[in-house]
């Protein structure tokens, strides 16, 4: 009978969850650490896109300007992975889209000033903007992967089972598209 109640607890504890819930959890973190990483690269990148098209496009400082402050709002909107939730993200993504949106139309002003283009530093930075947008997309497809995984853990029999007795996770929310309408259609470029 005691080797019997000893197999259960060991087939219990060896596949329930007790260690992949709480491993699962930090790949979380670590997903999401790596997502505020490359948002700050693009956060930290900015102000040397912005001086350098300053000395191209002083009269388009509008743009210039909404760059900055979206940069600003961006990095005000700080979200710790161990405080993920719906109206957490959905504030972090829209600060983000907002910046988004403020580089599209900064690059639309670039178009206007063909000696900016050719300008070596700007086409550097161009390209170190456009590769960290890219790097973005990768780190925010790992955390949703990562958050998928966690939430199948704490939902999906047997280890759900663990997390409902001892831990009480709750599931992690995903990015959500900010208007879903916008992001159907593409942005139209005009001169």
């Amino acid at each position: 009978m005691k080797r019997l109640l000893a197999i259960m607890c060991l087939a219990l504890f060896t596949s329930c969850g007790m260690q992949s819930i709480p491993t699962s959890l930090n790949e979380v973190d670590a997903k999401w650490a790596e997502v505020q990483n490359q948002y700050k690269r693009r956060s930290d990148l900015i102000p040397n896109l912005v001086s350098t098209v300053k000395g191209y496009a002083s009269h388009e400082r509008e743009t210039l300007q909404a760059v900055v402050e979206a940069r600003a709002k961006a990095t005000s909107v700080n979200v710790d992975a161990s405080n993920l939730n719906q109206e957490n993200m959905a504030q972090f993504s829209k600060a983000q889209g907002g910046v988004s949106s403020a580089l599209g139309r900064l690059m639309v002003v670039v178009e206007k000033y063909p000696d900016l283009k050719a300008n070596a530093n700007f086409r550097d930075l161009q390209v170190q903007l456009e590769g960290t947008e890219n790097r973005i997309t990768v780190a925010r497809n790992r955390f949703i992967e990562a958050i998928k995984e966690f939430n199948n853990l704490i939902t999906v029999p047997p280890s759900s089972w663990y997390n409902s007795l001892f831990l009480k996770h709750d599931k992690k929310p995903q990015f959500q598209v900010e208007n879903l309408e916008e992001a159907k259609t593409a942005p139209k470029v005009q001169f």
